[in-house]
């Protein structure tokens, strides 16, 4: 039977596997026309104008992994954190101004990667011995680095001088 610690690591392996490639475009994404994604997060700040505090569940719909968070930073974090930490922009994971809709693959993939960064945060980093930080996290950009695909490769290796 595999250790957790194990699991964890043949984890993040799939993951790299599981992320879908910018570069290649399904037949339904290649008729997309173009997004401005300020524009459209500029037009949904209008849309929950007075709600910006309510829990997200409250204001957008088909919410399932940031319940409870207030509707104003739902808009951050998916801004600031998934859109950098992917180097993507909303019509990546949503359809635009349908934003409800489980349509592309890749929003429940980042349900699933959420799920599985909440495991390591909770459950496994706290069991690794001597490290130095009293609460280490990952999270999206720790493996990704601004790219859809996780950086799983090393830069070369710099000759000793």
């Amino acid at each position: 039977m595999k250790s957790r610690l194990a699991r964890g690591a043949g984890i993040f392996a799939l993951a790299g596997s599981i992320c879908l490639d910018p570069g290649v475009k399904t037949a339904a994404q290649e008729k997309e026309p173009p997004v401005n994604a300020e524009e459209k997060l500029a037009e949904l700040r209008k849309k929950i104008a007075g709600s910006e505090n309510k829990p997200a569940e409250e204001v957008f719909k088909n919410i399932q992994l940031l319940k409870g968070v207030p509707a104003s930073r739902v808009l951050r974090m998916m801004e600031q954190g998934y859109s950098r930490s992917l180097g993507v922009n909303c019509v990546h994971c949503h359809v635009a101004d349908q934003w409800e809709k489980d349509d592309k693959p890749q929003k429940q993939v980042t349900r699933d990667m959420a799920a599985m960064t909440a495991a390591i945060n909770n459950d496994l980093l706290k069991k690794v011995k001597n490290l130095k930080s009293e609460n280490p996290t990952v999270n999206c950009t720790t493996c990704h680095r601004g790219q859809v695909r996780p950086a799983l490769g090393l830069p070369a290796a710099q000759p000793a001088k």
